[in-house]
């Protein structure tokens, strides 16, 4: 009986090992399939791809710090995300008012959003979006290696993908951000690993290029360009990049250009809101123009009654759903009120926004109290706690009620043109 046990433990251990054998070279091929090193002359670039709510990607970051020992790790942070990273609570500052009369009402619901969505990732896994930053950032004060931060600033990266959309782009732009806030269903940890694989990846990049090709170009593509023009300047003989898996191939790519001298390292082009052109300029004038020309020409052809009543029709369309995007909010009744009467003006004079009319105003009357701010990114998650939060409140007002004068205009326009015509 005792050789029969002793036979029993032995094959017990030898399976044991050899299934722990197994699990170790699974996990040194992830690792491996989300690590590329890439030499240049005298230099060496590691690239070390990360899921950013992964525990996994904690523990190879510090695996791959340990083993590669570089001059200078480059993380895929920018200097304003470090600053939060280093004082969570920075936000709690945030200043509603400023945001909208700074034009940044978009920015800042698209930063809610996406940190919301992380977060609640992260929360399944028991890791914090973003942790392998830290955990590359805690490694290198360990050890006393130099980091730099290599990624374009978030606000800057955001304004471009608004700048770059037309009307009906950044329609689906705030409908996919607004459905991916309510989004509930639950992702595992195996899942999240799975983003660090190139075929995943792959497919979600190309279903975004699909849906919305130029936000696609501002996020991924222009961001694989400045990350590797970042790493490329970075000081030191070896270098280890801590990236999202996604920018893997892309920054490979602008770092063979580099090294061939098919690019150059300025990142300018790539790092400021695009101005509008001469073309986007008269076009942010054509509907006041068209709508003035209109009811003056009714004037010549049906006379001041005639114009009057276009008048009042383009009044009606335009400010009516300026209000009605302010009621969907549940604005105050004064701020629908001045979105009624702020649209035609803001209409008029293409610098103004109805938004920043109705906004400002619900800001004045439902003033954000500090536990809006606590519960900020948490509120996200409902609808029913969207329309609690006073801060949220105020967004979903300049929102909609921007989108509802800007409907007005487009409904308004060719109503005008058929009274003329009759």
């Amino acid at each position: 009986m005792d050789l029969e046990k002793e036979t029993e433990q032995q094959e017990a251990i030898e399976k044991k090992t050899e299934t722990d054998g197994i699990e170790t070279a699974v996990e040194k091929k992830v690792l491996v399939n989300t690590k590329k090193t890439l030499r240049f002359q005298d230099r060496e670039i590691i690239l070390l791809g990360t899921a950013h709510v992964s525990k996994e990607s904690c523990e190879q970051v510090a695996e791959a710090i340990a083993e590669e020992n570089p001059d200078c790790i480059a993380i895929e942070l920018d200097e304003e995300r470090l600053a939060s990273m280093k004082n969570p609570n920075s936000w709690k500052n945030l200043d509603i008012v400023k945001v909208l009369k700074e034009n940044k009402g978009f920015v800042l619901l698209a930063n809610l959003v996406l940190s919301s969505f992380q977060k609640r990732l992260g929360a399944n896994v028991g890791v914090k979006p973003g942790d392998e930053m830290r955990a590359a950032l805690e490694e290198a004060e360990k050890k006393g290696i130099a980091t730099v931060m290599v990624d374009r600033p978030i606000q800057i990266t955001l304004k471009r993908a608004w700048a770059t959309n037309s009307f009906w782009g950044k329609m689906k732009l705030l409908s996919a951000l607004i459905a991916s806030a309510f989004e509930t269903e639950t992702i595992s940890a195996e899942e999240i690993e799975k983003l660090k694989n190139s075929n995943e990846m792959d497919a979600m990049m190309n279903e975004l290029a699909e849906y919305l090709p130029s936000v696609k170009k501002v996020l991924i593509d222009e961001r694989d360009e400045y990350l590797a023009k970042k790493i490329w300047t970075s000081k030191g003989e070896k270098i280890l990049a801590v990236l999202g898996a996604g920018h893997l191939p892309g920054v490979e790519r602008q770092l063979e250009k580099l090294s061939k001298g098919e690019t150059n390292s300025d990142t300018s082009a790539i790092s400021e809101i695009p101005a509008a052109g001469i073309g986007g300029k008269i076009a942010g004038y054509i509907f006041p123009a068209l709508i003035v020309c209109l009811i003056v020409a009714g004037f010549f052809t049906g006379g001041a009654i005639s114009s009057l009543e276009m008048l009042l029709r383009w009044l009606l369309w335009n400010g009516s759903l300026a209000a009605l995007g302010t009621l969907l909010a549940l604005g105050h009744p004064l701020a629908i009120l001045v979105g009624f009467f702020g649209a035609p003006i803001a209409t008029l004079n293409p610098v103004l926004g109805v938004g920043l009319f109705t906004g400002l105003t619900q800001a004045w009357i439902r003033k954000p109290k500090v536990e809006d701010m606590e519960t900020l990114q948490e509120d996200l998650s409902s609808i029913k706690k969207i329309y609690k939060n006073r801060i949220l409140r105020v967004l979903l007002v300049f929102i909609l009620s921007s989108v509802g004068g800007v409907i007005g205009n487009f409904i308004a326009v060719p109503a005008l043109f058929t009274s003329l015509i009759n």
